[in-house]
């Protein structure tokens, strides 16, 4: 996913810059608002990262040239001004979610994640797996697969972004509990027996599934579509 990040901390740009990179996305900066308005009027993105104390245009300013312009572009707003106005101004300017300044990266990288399920519309087919973003549930051909709640959040965030490596330690946060990222082996685990239900689905409906969960060693994993009789 191609994601415009528009921060203009440098410290706060360069962390989440990395938990999106992390996540497989491509994050295009700008740093003030003028940058942002160009870029956002000249290039297409899936998601907006909008913080809105800028230089040399303010981020609702930004937000309201935006929808004026008819872009849906989903919009996740970042700011320091955390009052319920200041939240309701945002979200009436057309912000699709707004998150207040401090905020732990783990926090944001659900909103992102949340922010980007909602604008991939209802379903995505990869090869012969289709998958329901509401119902987060997956089939090959007739078969709805069984999966577990952690099989399906990792099935998921490879789904997000195909053909891009999601690094290992990004499925661990994911997985993890109260915050604390899982081991790297029960990341391993996981992808195992997801290889394992897309394998056996396939072969019970008698068809190729058309996909890979591959293993990017030292890096991650990448869900890739395969080419016919590959």
């Amino acid at each position: 996913m191609k994601v415009l990040l528009v921060e203009d901390d440098v410290t706060l740009q360069r962390g989440l810059r990395q938990v999106l990179n992390t996540g497989g996305h491509q994050t295009v900066l700008a740093q003030d608002g003028l940058h942002a308005d160009t870029l956002l009027k000249t290039e297409n993105f899936d998601l907006l990262v909008l913080d809105l104390g800028l230089p040399r245009l303010d981020g609702l300013e930004v937000l309201q040239r935006l929808r004026q312009r008819k872009q849906n572009l989903p919009v996740l707003v970042l700011s320091a001004r955390d009052q319920t106005e200041d939240r309701v101004r945002g979200l009436d300017t057309g912000a699709d979610d707004y998150l207040g300044k401090p905020f732990e990266l783990s926090e944001f990288e659900a909103r992102v994640r949340a922010l980007l399920r909602r604008g991939q519309g209802a379903t995505v087919c990869i090869g012969a797996l289709e998958w329901s973003w509401e119902s987060r549930q997956a089939w090959i051909g007739k078969t709805v697969m069984t999966l577990s709640q952690l099989e399906s959040t990792v099935l998921e965030s490879l789904l997000q972004s195909p053909g891009k490596i999601i690094a290992k330690t990004a499925l661990a946060r994911r997985i993890g509990e109260d915050g604390i990222a899982a081991a790297d082996n029960m990341v391993e685990v996981y992808i195992h027996r997801l290889r394992k239900k897309l394998a056996e689905s396939a072969a019970e409906n008698a068809i190729e599934s058309g996909l890979e969960i591959r293993t990017v060693r030292g890096l991650g994993y990448m869900l890739q579509e395969l080419q016919p009789g590959k």
